[in-house]
């Protein structure tokens, strides 16, 4: 069962910053979604997340977690919580059964359950047969496939993905999505960002556009296309946002 969000007029203000980087801000994403959070660089998109994720504290508005079953508050939304951020997180001069079974643990899993969801996990990322090598001597994709196995080793409802492909192999983003799909069909709400917009078109089916800390648009992504009359993504980003150069890393 997935979880879902409600986000109303969630502002966000730097300390010291001299306009906000959040502006009234508002989103549902319902439970079972595959919803990506879209825009240039420094639109907000990464402070939007870490606001969702609780990693950092909104200045104003409010955020309800809920499933099928109603409202939950954050400390039970936090247990339901898979989080694969853009930079690595995980611990290079480790493997990566070591890496999982490190961070099964602070999932509070049993042994057990830490060394199936491992097994069952590298097998389905292509890295059982280097699962006892060291994580320093692994490509840019194979490190990015462990990042995904250790935000989802706890089989969360809800996931929230920064960029999960970024820099990656074909074939790397091929597991990667193809996994993210399968976890999906079985309940996990998406939560994706990306500027990989084919990807995005391909891979999501409720998208928000933000641009300058403001939502421009939250809508299905076939209701977008069609409203717009294109089958690009592309094109309506472009369209909506401009083709100025963005160099904000925001």
């Amino acid at each position: 069962m997935g979880v879902g969000i409600d986000i109303q007029r969630i502002v966000k203000r730097y300390p010291s910053a001299t306009k906000n980087s959040l502006n009234e801000v508002s989103l549902t994403i319902n439970p079972g979604s595959k919803f990506g959070i879209l825009g240039p660089n420094g639109a907000g998109k990464t402070t939007l997340i870490s606001i969702i994720c609780g990693i950092i504290d909104k200045t104003e508005g409010s955020i309800a977690y809920y499933n099928r079953e109603g409202e939950i508050g954050y400390k039970a939304f936090r247990k339901t919580l898979g989080f694969v951020p853009q930079d690595y997180a995980l611990f290079q001069e480790l493997t990566p059964r070591q890496n999982l079974e490190y961070f099964g643990a602070l999932y509070n899993l049993g042994r057990k359950e830490i060394a199936r969801q491992t097994d069952k996990l590298l097998a389905k990322l292509g890295l059982s047969a280097v699962a006892d090598h060291q994580v320093s001597t692994f490509s840019g994709g194979m490190k990015r496939r462990i990042n995904l196995a250790i935000g989802i080793i706890h089989q969360p409802q809800i996931l929230v993905l920064d960029e999960p492909t970024v820099g990656v192999d074909v074939q790397s983003k091929n597991a990667i999505m193809k996994l993210l799909d399968e976890l999906n069909a079985n309940g996990t709400t998406i939560i994706y960002t990306s500027h990989h917009l084919s990807e995005a078109q391909e891979f999501c089916n409720e998208i928000a556009l933000i641009d300058m800390g403001k939502i421009i648009l939250s809508q299905t992504m076939a209701s977008l296309l069609k409203e717009h009359q294109t089958n690009s993504l592309k094109e309506v980003f472009l369209e909506l946002t401009g083709e100025e150069y963005r160099d904000s890393n925001v």
